[in-house]
């Protein structure tokens, strides 16, 4: 058995008195997409702030390749993209700029940029076609300008693992494809991806695999058996019965359920 890239085990986080995970676990083997569905509140971010280690969990404990991910992070092994209402579009900073912070991790105190940094500035901004917008203001790129900005981020920092909040959101046909084009070749060149998105017609066609999640797992598996109605209606509710969901597989054995029926609305 290979170690797992992401390994969350029976994690809860609390904030104050509110429940943002109750014992959580997944597993995500390297070089895999994997694609991160649940409705709002439903403790999404909360496992990405986890992941990363910006959240300390209650009980449980997180794994990024075999390593806490604190250390990770040190090691620039985790490259993130936020959700754009997360950023402060305003700041004085290029295109470049914001791409070149990828490469803090291989710098010194000085934070000079090496020749070996400004090269895999340019590449990676070339690779998110990106590169004659360089100079502009990072808060005047369009919705899927910004979202690439920070792939580029995550390329020039060398990243073995990809964590994308909400990556489609607000952007235009062109980056979504560019977004999804890169992301597997990422994937194809060895990086973990793991992709919390809204849209859920764009799974099947991104993901290897799809995490349904309500503060724990309810389900995980081939994203055209996670995106049946019956599943997607133990975390949406039943109303998402009547919904315009994509077509999806019949289910098979190799699906776990956790501690949750398969009836719609249970668990």
């Amino acid at each position: 058995m290979s170690t797992p890239a992401i390994l969350v085990e029976n994690v809860t986080v609390h904030y104050g008195e509110v429940l943002a995970l109750d014992g959580a676990s997944l597993a995500v083997e390297p070089a895999r997409i994997c694609g991160l569905v649940g409705m709002n509140g439903s403790g999404k971010s909360t496992l990405f702030k986890a992941i990363m280690g910006m959240v300390k969990p209650d009980a449980g404990r997180v794994l990024i390749n075999g390593e806490p991910p604190a250390k990770a992070r040190k090691k620039g092994g985790i490259g993130y993209v936020p959700q754009s209402e997360d950023v402060d579009w305003q700041f004085p900073l290029s295109v470049r700029d914001v791409v070149m912070m990828g490469r803090y991790g291989h710098q010194g105190f000085t934070r000079r940029p090496s020749k070996a940094d400004r090269a895999a500035v340019d590449l990676a901004l070339d690779r998110v076609e990106l590169s004659e917008f360089a100079g502009r203001q990072i808060g005047q790129l369009s919705g899927g300008q910004k979202k690439r900005a920070f792939v580029a981020r995550g390329i020039a920092q060398g990243a073995t693992m990809m964590l994308l909040d909400e990556p489609f959101a607000g952007v235009d046909k062109r980056s979504e494809a560019t977004i999804t084009r890169l992301l597997k070749e990422l994937a194809a060149d060895g990086c973990t991806i793991l992709v919390s998105t809204h849209d859920l017609h764009a799974l099947p066609q991104l993901c290897d695999e799809a995490v349904l999640l309500m503060r724990k797992v309810l389900m995980h598996g081939p994203p055209g058996v996670v995106l049946q109605p019956e599943h997607l209606a133990m975390a949406f509710g039943l109303d998402v019965l009547n919904r315009d969901v994509p077509d999806a597989a019949v289910p098979d054995a190799g699906v776990s359920v956790p501690g949750v029926s398969n009836r719609p609305g249970r668990g």
